[in-house]
């Protein structure tokens, strides 16, 4: 049994902007025992699914942009939470916290909601982790809208900002994301930050953020690399769906350099847009960038 930290639910009461309906699976086949929170929007009987995957320090809330964005268009929004993150629980031991966890935890979740058609939107952690999932189950993935994220092959030098940044947060283990978020999307109120904090009372509740950094592959052995070059390899071989990239060009970590690799490790990726204003985490600038995909995959 995995003991966890259960952040307290009037943690999340009055969040700007974020009218949605908490679901929780507290049965995930492999997981029973451990409670995982996700969204759930639009109409239920809507084959097309976007999956909005998100990264560290954040949760679901990331997507309050996007959401109504893809619900307007007739899709279900389907957006969960990390363990470790937002309203999801919260294991207390960092040994938990490892590549292939966080991977089967989704491809069980998508398999416990019969996800079909779907659409992943991802960013960070969401796309680490989330594509890798297309080659696992191909018939239930249509498209890719991937905004400031990798894949952590292992088999490369990591970026000297991304090494800067899992250093920070070494020394700064009980950081503040709604500050971190803050630096990197200044036109975020108070509350909107507020909320990016809601999700950790205190520094108990943040492992998972503490170990994320730890956890990119940094060598070919690393837990996840092998994973990662097989998905590499099938993205570029045998994706068959629709891509759309979104870069946010102030990113020191996961910024134009890494982003333009990672469309040529996808077969038929048509050039990024580029949000010039926008840092790390693009989704805050979601409303244009989920229109713009929504156009670009009717075509």
């Amino acid at each position: 049994m995995i003991d966890t930290l259960r952040t307290p639910e009037e943690r999340f009461d009055d969040l700007p902007d974020f009218p949605y309906t908490p679901r929780y699976l507290d049965n995930l086949k492999g997981f029973e025992g451990l409670r995982m929170h996700y969204l759930d929007e639009g109409p239920q009987g809507s084959v097309a699914t976007f999956l909005c995957l998100h990264g560290e320090p954040t949760w679901s809330y990331l997507y309050r942009r996007m959401i109504p964005v893809f619900t307007r268009a007739g899709g279900r929004v389907v957006a969960p939470d990390f363990f470790g993150f937002g309203r999801s629980d919260k294991p207390v031991d960092p040994s938990a916290y490892h590549f292939d966890f966080h991977r089967n935890t989704l491809l069980a979740f998508i398999r416990q909601l019969d996800l079909t058609d779907i659409t992943l939107v991802c960013q960070d952690w969401g796309g680490i982790i989330g594509l890798t999932l297309p080659m696992a189950m191909p018939e239930r993935f249509s498209r890719l809208l991937v905004m400031n994220t990798t894949l952590g092959s292992g088999d490369h030098q990591l970026s000297k900002g991304f090494l800067n940044w899992r250093a920070w947060v070494k020394k700064n283990p009980d950081l503040s994301p709604g500050r971190l978020l803050k630096r990197s999307c200044p036109q975020l109120s108070p509350a909107e930050c507020s909320a990016y904090d809601a999700p950790f009372p205190d520094g108990r509740y943040k492992t998972g953020v503490r170990r994320f950094p730890e956890m990119v592959p940094d060598h070919a052995d690393a837990p996840g690399a092998r994973l990662s070059r097989d998905a590499r390899r099938w993205l570029g071989q045998s994706w068959r769906g629709q891509s759309f990239m979104a870069i946010g060009m102030q990113d020191p970590v996961l910024g134009a350099p890494v982003m333009r690799a990672l469309k040529n490790d996808i077969r038929n990726c048509p050039d990024p847009i580029e949000i010039h204003e926008a840092g790390h985490f693009v989704p805050e600038w979601g409303e244009d960038v989920a229109k713009r995909a929504l156009a670009a995959f009717s075509r």
